[in-house]
């Protein structure tokens, strides 16, 4: 008997102490728990480009002159923002209008941002600017490139050039800046300073897409062009360090002639549509006697 004791006191000793009951008050907390609110669509948008623009809740409430609790109330999803608000916050964070057509759908409305093709009705006062611009430019060459550096529109110094350069071989696609610097049956072999005017054009791209520009296909491409043979290991993240030069001639060399061009970018003033927003002209400036003195055309 004293045996059998002894042995049920060392199995109670072992025994793990009984659960608390489940009370009401628990499952109260835990619905509680269950219905916190949680960053919504548009309110994880406001936290990213408020951290592509190193801005704090504060900085954005002064700047888009709202409250910094109103701010911290839509990024935690406690507030739904009216479209006027989601706009006062993206014009705040200088959002492109490409992603403020996001932010506006992410919170439930419909974009308000056309985006115009260049040849449509609309936009014939802008094509008619680029087609001046690019003309009186003459007899140095000048291209207007969409987002993904897509050549919409050139001139026919450009024109002249590029076919010089390339042999006159037809694209099966719209020519593309970055891919005909790259590629080594482009302008690649042509270039003098490839490797200076290669590395600039893989930072820029970099500092663009820093800059906040989600671009799932510019992206891509550049994935494409640093896999090329020949890119340096080190162009594949970005050189936040490297303090640019005020300009990079790209030289170009064919045979016997050579010519040398700066670059300056123009871009639409206060643009309310997409495609007016991201068109980029890119005029090409001699950089030296020879090069002034070279007609295309």
């Amino acid at each position: 008997m004293g045996d059998d004791l002894r042995r049920l006191n060392s199995l109670a000793g072992k025994c793990a102490a009984p659960r608390a009951a489940y009370t009401p008050s628990m499952a109260a907390r835990s619905a509680e728990l269950d219905q916190r609110p949680r960053p919504s669509p548009v309110g994880r948008l406001l936290q990213h480009w408020r951290r592509v623009r190193r801005m704090s809740q504060l900085d954005l409430a002064v700047e888009a002159r709202v409250t910094p609790r109103h701010v911290s109330f839509v990024e935690s999803g406690r507030a739904r923002p009216s479209r006027e608000m989601v706009l006062v916050l993206a014009r705040a964070l200088d959002v492109p209008l490409r992603e403020r057509n996001q932010m506006l759908l992410a919170a439930g409305y419909a974009p308000v941002y056309r985006e115009t093709g260049v040849d449509e009705p609309a936009m014939s006062q802008v094509r008619a600017a680029l087609d001046r611009v690019l003309r009186h430019h003459e007899p140095f060459p000048a291209v207007v490139m969409d987002r993904h550096w897509d050549i919409l529109m050139a001139n026919a110094a450009a024109t002249v050039m590029f076919a010089w350069l390339l042999g006159g071989e037809p694209s099966e696609r719209p020519a593309n800046v970055l891919r005909l610097m790259f590629d080594p049956a482009g302008l690649r072999p042509f270039v003098a300073n490839w490797e200076q005017v290669g590395e600039a054009l893989v930072q820029r791209a970099h500092r663009e897409a820093i800059g906040g520009v989600p671009d799932a296909r510019t992206a891509a491409l550049l994935q494409e062009l640093l896999a090329l043979p020949g890119v340096p290991e080190r162009w594949r993240a970005p050189d936040l360090t490297a303090a640019p030069l005020p300009v990079i001639p790209v030289e170009f060399r064919k045979g016997r002639l050579a010519v040398s061009y700066f670059s300056m970018v123009t871009t639409v003033g206060t643009p309310q549509d997409v495609t007016a927003q991201e068109i980029r002209l890119e005029s090409f400036f001699p950089a030296d006697g020879a090069t002034e003195a070279q007609r295309w055309t």
